[in-house]
This record gives structure tokens, sequence and C-alpha cells, in this order.
């Protein structure tokens, strides 16, 4: 796969198909990107065991839906601009025996997505261990890229953000400080119109504020509620869109006073009634449209035609 290896390259750089960041920061018309999650190789049996706590020692199921996932979006006419993977990539923790083995294989399994179609990885608890260290982050940086950054697409400015951090930092208090004041700085920027204007601001997660309101209790699957209102506040005053997540491993979500929170469900291991898929995001001047595709209907049939209609407007 070395000569996909470039695929990964583009994503941890933030250069998406050879275009400068000033070209990028310009509104061309509509486009659509994919934003999957979840792929957790080793997880399925795991889960079908009653044993989520060991490493996950068999994921060809997981292989073999990552690779349908590539081939329905390589389909995609037009092409996405881009695909996130919002988080937990393999199922082994941090410093686990079979971690290198579920990595490697889903890289191979990524590496068939057409190079028009850059990758982009965001952080999780998997990938980061549920207490994320120093040497953790630095770990997943030397495999997936940066565990935050931001990049333009489209005019759209997208962040994405290491959601371990606001979850527990207490091992590594001045890597959540340093993401703190980069965050606020994009923030504040955004917030004072900053030139250029973005169309649309976007967030990419792992762990979603709330799963159906801004006031629910707190739960393995959300964020703290002070931690939780607190980035929506800052979230809204500097006018984000929508922030777009995973780890529930089922389909959730919400839109309160404008800001549109977007719970995915998994390329992998399902854990409600939904089933393996990725959702189509389509990006209009006005408004941030997306839909949750099973892989199977998105292979067979492509993007739901009202959605297509919008990429043509």
């Amino acid at each position: 796969m070395a000569d996909r290896e470039d695929i990964f390259l583009r994503a941890k750089h933030r250069a998406f198909g050879g275009l400068s960041e000033d070209a990028e920061c310009q509104w061309a018309g509509p486009f659509c990107f994919i934003q999957a999650a979840d792929p957790q190789l080793g997880l399925m049996k795991a889960w079908r065991d009653g044993d989520c706590d060991s490493e996950g020692a068999e994921w060809a199921e997981e292989v073999a839906l990552t690779q349908r996932a590539v081939e329905a979006v390589n389909q995609l006419q037009p092409r996405p601009r881009f695909m996130v993977l919002c988080g937990d990539l393999v199922h082994a923790m941090p410093g686990g025996q079979l971690r290198g083995g579920q990595e490697r294989d889903l890289k191979a399994a990524l590496s068939g997505t057409h190079p028009s179609i850059p990758l982009v990885f965001v952080s999780g608890n998997h990938d980061l261990g549920n207490t994320p260290t120093p040497r953790t982050v630095e770990d997943y940086c030397k495999v997936w890229g940066d565990d935050y950054f931001s990049f333009w697409v489209g005019g759209v400015l997208c962040l994405v953000l290491n959601s371990q951090l606001f979850h527990d930092a207490s091992a590594c208090p001045q890597l959540k400080e340093a993401q703190e004041t980069w965050l606020e700085d994009q923030l504040s920027r955004a917030s004072l119109a900053m030139e250029p204007k973005p169309k649309h601001i976007l967030v990419f997660q792992h762990i979603p504020p709330y799963l159906k309101s801004p006031d629910e209790e707190d739960d393995y699957f959300n964020l703290q509620k002070a931690v939780r209102q607190n980035l929506l506040d800052r979230f809204k005053k500097a006018g984000v869109k929508a922030v777009f997540c995973g780890h529930y491993h089922r389909n959730a979500g919400g839109c309160h006073d404008g800001l549109d929170v977007v719970v995915s469900s998994a390329i992998g291991c399902q854990l409600g009634e939904d089933t393996h898929g990725v959702r189509v995001v389509v990006v209009t001047a006005d408004e941030v449209v997306h839909r949750y595709h099973s892989l199977e209907r998105l292979g067979a049939a492509g993007v739901d035609p009202d959605l297509c209609k919008l990429l043509k407007s």
C-alpha cells in the first residue's frame, strides 16, 4: 500500500486535492462529504462474546465493512470532497498487543479510497485511551496525524477536536490547555468576522456533547454537563453550524438554538437498530443537510435524489 500512503499524509497536513488553503477558503458552490465513525476493528466479535474489555481478537468483519464503505463512496458522483472518520478507528487500546495489526489492516482497507477523496481522522477513546497521556497522544499522531487541527474546504472552515481532552485530561493537563488555547483562538477569530469569512463552520469530534437534549443526564456516551454547556455556548457564539460525532454506535442528536449536533452510527459494530453505514452531508450556501445511508443502500442506489438535487442548485 506504499503508493496509497499519500492519502494519509494529505489528511495529516490538511491539504485537499493539491489545492492551497487560499483556494479552499473561497466558496465555489455546493459540495458533499462523507462522515463515518467507529470502524473499531475487533469490537464486533468482542461484543458478541460479551467481552468488550478484551482487545478484539478477530476483525475480518470490520475490514470487509470498511472496504464496502470505500467502494460505495468511490462510486459517488460527484465525488465527495473528503471523508472523515469520527474516532474509534480500532478496538485495541493503546499498548495492546493486537493494536498494530488492527491499525495496519484498517489502513489497508482504506487505501482503496479514490485519490481525490482525502481522509480526515478524528481521535476517539479507543485510539487514545479513556484517560489519554502524552505518550498515547504522541503514538496516535505518529500513525494517524494531528489530534486536533483545522482545515478549509470549499469556503467552509472545519475544526477537528480531541474530545478525550474534554472527557478526562487528568494525565495530560498541558495538552488540554494547548487545545483550549488553540480552540479559543479559532472560535474568537470566527466570532470577529475573520477574513476570509467562512460560509459555514463545522466541528468534528468523537464524543457527542449530548445524544438527544443539551440538558440530559451525564452518560458514558456524552460529555459531562458543565463541559458540554461550555462547549455549546462557545460554538453558538462563534456561529458553528454543526458538530459531527460518533461514539454511540447508533444514530442520535438534535438541533437546538441553531446548532446541529449530529451523532452517526458505526461502520462497524451496531449497538442499536441501525445498520452499518455512513452519513452523506451536503453543504449549500445556506444550509448543511445530512442523511445516514446504509452501506447496502449507498452502494446500490447512491445518494438520495433530493440530496443530489441540492448539489445542482
